[in-house]
């Protein structure tokens, strides 16, 4: 039986003019996890990541880590088909018919990083409304059906190329762990989305596989953030 390690990315620079950076916290958190995931005596014998910056910033400084620490560590191998959603598109997608009952939303998604709490109770009702499919056709916007698409496409690909008993990092962002929990454990996309507000920076959520069959063994671990008692180190964005 093989092991896959979903890890969401760490910390972005939420507010920037660039969001797609790890911040030095973001940093942080992806050294703290290759340090721990070499204590434990995790390998990995092949590593997998997105294309986006974030992503394949924080696989390089966990690898890097954990080779420090004397492991053996994989190449990155990239699949764009474990990208993120477009959350700037759901937004421009989804704002116009939120603005009726919210009409305060323009200003607080253009100050998310002042307003953070609101942002994400605005942010997570288009979410909503995204995976619902309660919005207008928009020919640039990529739905939830072909974004789960896309997701599982890539992870067909993943296990048809995986051996048997390979232990397989993958680096990505926590919508897209939240498509995988979908398909792999039939919960509905609201309550994949419950979840994907949960997922820390640089926690790992484990599927077993045997051949194309997938199970859940743990989700959301927090452990190398925890056992360091810096509180700051816990994000989730």
């Amino acid at each position: 039986m093989g092991n896959l390690y979903l890890i969401r990315h760490g910390q972005a620079s939420f507010g920037a003019d660039n969001y797609d950076v790890l911040s030095p916290v973001g940093e942080r958190q992806s050294v703290a996890l290759g340090e721990h995931l070499a204590r434990v005596g995790l390998r990995f014998d092949r590593c997998l990541a997105g294309t986006l910056r974030r992503q394949q910033d924080t696989a390089r400084l966990a690898l890097h880590a954990m080779n420090e620490q004397g492991v053996d560590v994989p190449a990155i191998e990239t699949d764009p088909a474990f990208n993120e959603f477009d959350a700037d598109g759901v937004i421009r997608a989804l704002l116009p018919g939120l603005l009726p009952d919210e009409p305060e939303a323009l200003h607080i998604l253009r100050n998310g990083a002042q307003h953070r709490s609101e942002f994400q109770r605005l942010f997570a009702l288009m979410v909503q409304r995204w995976h619902a499919g309660e919005h207008a056709d928009d020919a640039h916007l990529e739905t939830w059906q072909a974004f789960t698409g896309r997701v599982g496409a890539g992870l067909q690909r993943l296990l048809a190329s995986a051996a048997s008993g390979d232990d397989i990092a993958l680096f990505t962002s926590g919508g897209t762990i939240a498509a995988l929990l979908h398909l792999t454990t039939a919960i509905t996309p609201a309550q994949a989305f419950a979840l994907n507000w949960q997922i820390i920076n640089t926690s790992l959520s484990h599927l077993k596989f045997r051949g194309r069959d997938v199970a859940l063994a743990s989700f959301n671990n927090q452990a190398h953030v925890q056992l360091l008692r810096a509180p700051e180190l816990i994000t989730y964005r």
